[in-house]
């Protein structure tokens, strides 16, 4: 499965990041300065997005499995092009494993392919974060986060903020010790000194993430757990 860098200059974004928050420099250290975002660029946005449909509020084996079943529906070619799933019958796609919003929202992406709403790989370069979120949340099933996801794994922009992500408000409260979660308008504006690599410091909270749950809990005095 093809996994490629990002197009921006990592050790720049991590120099602008590490200038401009102490904290989040700290950060960085802790997490390997090195370390760094893959984009995949294998999926055009209509396959990225049909992933992600399906993918939604399931555990990743039970998804893959509905995922696999779905595209040998088509044969050996991979994912089919928009036309063909429109063309694809209800009872097909439904006997695969899809439940009926899925398979509702699928129909919708396909549908939304076909009238250019869904960009090619082409026209993607011309628009902006602010317009690819905007276009893509009007397809049934997508929301605001999907897009963010996509907008950072899957086409490699460098200044996306997902704020209402928990690992990212997790991540950024373990950095910072904070004791609450921050509100994703407070992210949102404490942020702006990431700019223009909010995608690089949303990747290290994140990590964060990851390396409190490898960091044993400390011990107290008596030698126990706290």
């Amino acid at each position: 499965m093809p996994v490629y860098s990002v197009s921006w200059d990592h050790h720049e974004a991590v120099a602008h990041l590490s200038a401009a928050d102490k904290k989040l420099a700290a950060l960085i250290e802790r997490v390997g300065p090195d370390r760094q975002i893959t984009v995949r660029h294998d999926h055009s946005i209509f396959e990225s997005l049909f992933r992600a449909i399906i993918y939604q509020q399931l555990a990743g084996k039970a998804a893959a499995a509905i995922l696999n079943r779905v595209l040998a529906t088509f044969g050996d070619h991979g994912y089919p092009s928009p036309q063909q799933f429109i063309d694809t019958p209800e009872a097909v796609l439904r006997s695969a494993g899809l439940s009926q919003n899925k398979m509702l929202a699928l129909k919708d992406l396909a549908a939304k392919a076909l009238d250019g709403t869904v960009p090619s790989k082409q026209k993607v370069r011309f628009l902006s974060d602010e317009e690819l979120v905007s276009r893509l949340t009007t397809i049934r099933g997508i929301g605001v986060w999907t897009v963010e996801m996509l907008l950072i794994f899957g086409l490699g922009r460098p200044d996306v903020l997902p704020v209402t992500d928990y690992g990212v408000r997790q991540g950024y409260a373990l950095a910072y010790k904070k004791p609450e979660l921050p509100a994703p308008k407070q992210l949102m504006k404490t942020g702006e000194v990431w700019r223009p690599y909010r995608s690089v410091a949303s990747w290290y909270f994140w990590r964060a993430v990851e390396l409190s749950r490898l960091t044993p809990p400390a011990a107290s005095k008596d030698g126990r757990a706290k």
